[in-house]
C-alpha cells in the first residue's frame, strides 16, 4: 500500500499564498484609505472659502493728523541801559508784574550783599522752595538755573524793604547794582529768535522753515554794553498758533470755526478759534488761542494734533455687516411667565377641537425701536427673531385682552459673531464710517462688545453656521 503525505505540500503552500496575498491587501487598502482622505481633505481645503476672523477694537475711524505749528504772540525784546555784569532775579517762563524785578547790573561780576530776612518772608522762601522740590523733574535741569534767579529775585525784593515800594521807576540801585523792573505785566524769556514783532501779515512761507529757524541765548556770564538785547518780555496771554494745510485738509477744515488741539509736547489739550489764509499763495490754519501761552512761552515750534475724529465706540470692517430680517411686534403685547419669570409672547390658536389654545413663546428681543402709534403719539416696536414665530399668529395681550397678528417686518443691520465657533446675529448700531471701517454703538442691546470675534467676509457665511 502506497504511503499517504500527511503534510500535503500542495495544499499547504496554497493556504501560505493566501494569507500573504490577503496581508499585503489589507495594508494596501488602509494606506489608500488614508491617502484618498488626505487627497479629499486637501482639495476640500483648497477649494472652500476661507472665512476670516475680525477682532473688535475700540477707537475713532482714523488716527487725528498731525501738524507742526508756528507761535505768534505779542513780545518785545528789552535792551539794557547799563554796560556791566548780569544778575538775573526772575524765572524764565514764569509770569512777572509790572515793576517786577528782572535782572541786576554791577560793575564788578559778583555782586554780593549781606540781606536780614524776616520770619514770614523765610517761611515765604521755604514754601517757594518744597513746591519746586516736589515738582523737579531731572530731564527738565535747566529750571534748576531759572528757579535760582527768581528766589534771588524775591530776596532781593524783601532786601528792598518798604522804602522802594513804590513801583513808579524802571530801575533802582541796591548797593552797587541797579536792579532793572518790568514795564509792564508779562513773561519772562532769556532768548531771541527775530520772530518777535512779526504779526499775520508780515509772515512769509520762509518763516516756516524749521531748518533755517536761529535762537539766540541771551543769558551770559561775562559783561554786557549798554543797547545789549537782555531778555523778551510777552505781553499778552492771546496768541496763535498757524499750520500749513494741503489742498485736501483746507477743503476738510473749511467749514470749522473751531478746533480741538492736543499738545504733543506735554498732551494737554484745548480749544481755539480757527480760520484759514493765504500767505504767498499757500493756506494756513490759524487757531486763536486766549489761555495756555505759559506752557509754550519758550516754543516757536509745537507739534500739535488736530483732534477731529471725536466719534469713538466699536471699530468693525464694513465687510462684516450684514442685514436680517426680524418680524415687529408692538411691546405693550409682552408679558412674563408666572412660572419661569421669563419675558415673551402669548401666541392664540385653535387645535383640532375647535378650542383656543394660549401657547407662551420666549424669544430674543433684538431692539427696541420707537414708532409711530397714529393721533401724535409714539409706540416701542420690539424687533423678534422670525424663526419664533409665523406669519398670521395671533398674539394677545394678557392685560387687556387686545390681539395683534404677526405680520409686519423689519430690517436690522449686524454682524456674525463666531466667539463660540458658529456664526452668530449681533445688531449694530452706526455712528460713523468711512470706505473701509465703522463705528457702533458699545450699549447696543444684543451688541457687541470689546474683542468679540466676527466675521470679516460676511457674505460667504450663513447664520448658525459652523465654522470650526
Amino acid at each position: 500500500m502506497p504511503e499517504v503525505n500527511s503534510r500535503h505540500p500542495r495544499s499547504g503552500g496554497f493556504l501560505s499564498k493566501i494569507r500573504k496575498i490577503f496581508s499585503l491587501n489589507i495594508g494596501t487598502i488602509l494606506f489608500g484609505l488614508l491617502f484618498l482622505y488626505m487627497v479629499f481633505s486637501a482639495i476640500l481645503y483648497l477649494t472652500s472659502t476661507k472665512i476670516e476672523s475680525y477682532q473688535v477694537i475700540a477707537g475713532p475711524l482714523s488716527r487725528n493728523e498731525t501738524y507742526t505749528g508756528l507761535a505768534l504772540r505779542e513780545e518785545t525784546v528789552q535792551k539794557t541801559d547799563s554796560a556791566g555784569y548780569v544778575t538775573y532775579y526772575a524765572r524764565e517762563g514764569n509770569k512777572i508784574n509790572a515793576g517786577g524785578n528782572v535782572y541786576g547790573i554791577s560793575g564788578t561780576q559778583t555782586a554780593k550783599s549781606n540781606v536780614a530776612l524776616s520770619t514770614e518772608e523765610l517761611a515765604s522762601i521755604r514754601s517757594q522752595m518744597l513746591s519746586f522740590s516736589k515738582g523737579f523733574n531731572p530731564s527738565n535741569f535747566n529750571n534748576t538755573y531759572s528757579f535760582k534767579y527768581e528766589l534771588e529775585g524775591s530776596i532781593l525784593q524783601y532786601a528792598e524793604g518798604s522804602g522802594s515800594s513804590g513801583g513808579a521807576s524802571s530801575v533802582i540801585s541796591l548797593g552797587n547794582q541797579n536792579v532793572f523792573r518790568a514795564d509792564s505785566d508779562g513773561i519772562v524769556l532769556y532768548s531771541m529768535d527775530g520772530y518777535e514783532g512779526k504779526t499775520v501779515d508780515t509772515l512769509t512761507a520762509a518763516d516756516f522753515d524749521q531748518n533755517a529757524y536761529h535762537e539766540t541765548d541771551l543769558k551770559t556770564d561775562g559783561a554786557v554794553e549798554a543797547g545789549d538785547d537782555i531778555y523778551t518780555l510777552i505781553t499778552d496771554e492771546r496768541w496763535s498758533l498757524l499750520i500749513p494745510l494741503s489742498s485736501k485738509q483746507a477743503t476738510k477744515l473749511s467749514d470749522r470755526t473751531s478746533v480741538r488741539v492736543k499738545f504733543l509736547k506735554d498732551g494737554m489739550t484745548q480749544s481755539g478759534d480757527f480760520s484759514i489764509i493765504e500767505i504767498e499763495g499757500q493756506q494756513y490754519g490759524k487757531i486763536d488761542f486766549n489761555k495756555g501761552l505759559i506752557r509754550y512761552a519758550s516754543d516757536r515750534f509745537l507739534e500739535i494734533e488736530l483732534v477731529t475724529n471725536t466719534v469713538t465706540g466699536l471699530k468693525i470692517p464694513l465687510s462684516s455687516i450684514v442685514t436680517k430680517e426680524f418680524y415687529k411686534i408692538p411691546s405693550e403685547y409682552l408679558t412674563q411667565n408666572e412660572k419661569t419669570q421669563e419675558s415673551g409672547f402669548t401666541v392664540t390658536s385653535v387645535n383640532d377641537d375647535g378650542n383656543e389654545v394660549d401657547t407662551f413663546v420666549t424669544t430674543t428681543i433684538y431692539a427696541g425701536i420707537e414708532a409711530d402709534a397714529g393721533g401724535g403719539e409714539s409706540t416701542t416696536v420690539y424687533y423678534v427673531d422670525k424663526e419664533d414665530f409665523q406669519e398670521g399668529d395671533v398674539i394677545e395681550n394678557q392685560t387687556n385682552g387686545d390681539r395683534y397678528v404677526v405680520k409686519d417686518v423689519g430690517v436690522l443691520e449686524g454682524v456674525y459673531c463666531i466667539n463660540q465657533g458658529f456664526a452668530v446675529f449681533r445688531r449694530i448700531e452706526l455712528l460713523d464710517q468711512n470706505e473701509e471701517y465703522a463705528i457702533v454703538s458699545r450699549n447696543t442691546s444684543y451688541g457687541l462688545s470689546l474683542y468679540d470675534h466676527i466675521v470679516r467676509n460676511a457674505d460667504e457665511v450663513d447664520e448658525e453656521e459652523i465654522l470650526y
